[in-house]
């Protein structure tokens, strides 16, 4: 696929602070980490990830707004669009070797998600999608899941930790959903789950206490794959509420049913 020169600005940024992630990542026990707050921690390899994406995003579209998980936003000299970008999602996966870690762009225009891409590079999985032009996996062409039964189909979600006020509503949902689903796993990147339900690997996604950033990229890969995304809450704004549910068009309702109680 030939996408804009924005989605291509953007693949090239996330190869570039892919390799650097790589090669952190083959000396994880080496690197130089400190405590950021309960189960939330920073490495080197983080900040220097945004670092290259702030110089590659912010070079090719200087006037752009910037919102980011390490160094916070600033106003563009357009007011209209905004990069909207976390360096490492998944960083407690990444600290303890375990290979799911993905670098998550999106860009927002006029309050809407028009471009994404997360790209993991353990795996060297790039997801992309741009709005009205389809969703991809490197060269295949993503659709969701066509499952139309609760109970056959698989759903991820984030665990609340660290004693995080959010555990006991998640509970509740695992209560409601488990009795009635194949099963939820629970593999410590939102991005990825997002990606993994446009391409049809997982058949629903929900969390509550995102970020902005946590979000961005996924929801318009998810959307242009075919899927359904909104807020927990259907009234909010879903990247600002930093809650998702999310799935295929068949079982949506039942599922967002569960998830909102």
């Amino acid at each position: 696929m030939i996408g804009s020169a924005n989605l291509n600005i953007m693949i090239k940024a996330a190869r570039k602070a892919g390799r650097s992630l790589v090669k952190d990542f083959r000396e994880v026990e080496n690197l130089q980490v400190s405590m950021k707050g309960a189960g939330d921690f920073v490495s080197r390899a983080d900040i220097n990830a945004e670092k290259i994406l702030k110089e590659e995003l912010r070079g090719a579209r200087p006037t752009y707004g910037w919102l980011a998980e390490e160094g916070g936003g600033a106003e563009g000299e357009d007011p209209t669009r905004r990069w909207i970008v976390d360096p490492l999602d998944g960083t407690t996966n990444f600290l303890h070797g375990l290979p799911h870690w993905a670098i998550s762009i999106g860009l927002e225009h006029k309050g809407q998600m028009v471009a994404g891409v997360v790209f993991d590079p353990a795996k060297d999985e790039m997801f992309f999608a741009e709005k009205g032009a389809g969703a991809w996996m490197n060269e295949s062409r993503l659709r969701v899941s066509g499952r139309h039964k609760m109970i056959e189909s698989i759903f991820a979600t984030g665990l609340p930790f660290g004693g995080r006020a959010d555990l006991p509503d998640t509970l509740k949902d695992l209560g409601r959903l488990l009795p009635g689903c194949a099963g939820v796993r629970r593999w410590g990147s939102a991005a990825l789950d997002m990606a993994y339900v446009a391409a049809g690997r997982y058949d629903g996604f929900w969390e509550r206490r995102l970020n902005p950033w946590d979000l961005a990229a996924g929801i318009i890969i998810v959307r242009e794959a075919g899927g359904l995304a909104e807020a927990i809450d259907p009234q909010a704004d879903i990247v600002e509420s930093g809650t998702v549910v999310c799935a295929n068009e068949a079982i949506y309702t039942p599922f967002a049913k569960v998830i909102r109680g």
